[in-house]
């Protein structure tokens, strides 16, 4: 199954790099490729994607009002958020607004396919000590985050639902977590997919971002 990806990025060179490297995948073709945010949602209109290499900062429509729009639609992309800075605040507000995962422009080759591949089966958080580190730094600094809804609905978990969404915002991966609770990695999968569903969330980034909106987890700490 081939993973159809389209490139949004204002630097030419860029897209083209990234163009060479998927190229050379045999599961992976670039369909398509934009120099903003208004380009990317006029070229998703008429192109069939699975992923989209997203930068945030761009003119027009920056890749953060870009992700909210193209997430908000039905059967939307996975969003892979491209940036130059570790620790950048509009990074984190592309996580809040759908983005599946978050990368850095400089990242090697092997990871970026790997990422790509990860965020196109749903299974993993892209770099989740990355992913921490940002919501660590940033998290604290949202006013009202603990939202009263969001609340409710975790009550709707079970114990042990409550124990694997902390996990999974630790950024473990599901072996990972079978090896902590000493259960199948098939079992955890399950979890997983049971907590996406009660909490109306697209993947596991998303769990990660709740957990700390909630303060099921802490900034620097546990749950």
């Amino acid at each position: 199954m081939t993973i159809r990806v389209m490139l949004v990025d204002d630097q030419v060179l860029l897209r083209t790099g990234f163009r060479m490297v998927l190229a050379a995948q045999p599961d992976m073709e670039v369909v398509a490729e934009a120099g903003d945010g208004v380009e990317a949602i006029g070229a998703l209109e008429s192109t069939a994607v699975d992923v989209v290499l997203m930068d945030v900062r761009m003119p027009k429509l920056d890749g953060v009002e870009a992700t909210r729009r193209i997430c908000a639609g039905p059967d939307a992309p996975k969003v892979l958020i491209l940036t130059t800075f570790d620790l950048d605040e509009y990074a984190f507000s592309a996580l809040k607004a759908g983005a599946s995962g978050f990368m850095l422009k400089d990242v090697p080759p092997g990871e970026l396919l790997a990422a790509i591949r990860a965020v196109h089966s749903g299974d993993a958080v892209v770099a989740p000590s990355t992913t921490r580190r940002l919501l660590d730094r940033f998290a604290p600094m949202l006013p009202g985050t603990a939202k009263e809804p969001h609340h409710k609905a975790l009550q709707r978990l079970t114990e042990r639902e409550r124990e694997v969404m902390v996990l999974v915002a630790q950024g473990l991966s599901n072996g990972e977590i079978a090896a902590r609770l000493v259960l199948s990695e098939a079992t955890v999968k399950t979890h997983v997919g049971r907590i996406l569903t009660k909490l109306g969330l697209r993947d596991r980034v998303q769990v990660v971002v709740l957990a700390y909106e909630t303060g099921l987890v802490r900034a620097g700490g546990h749950g």
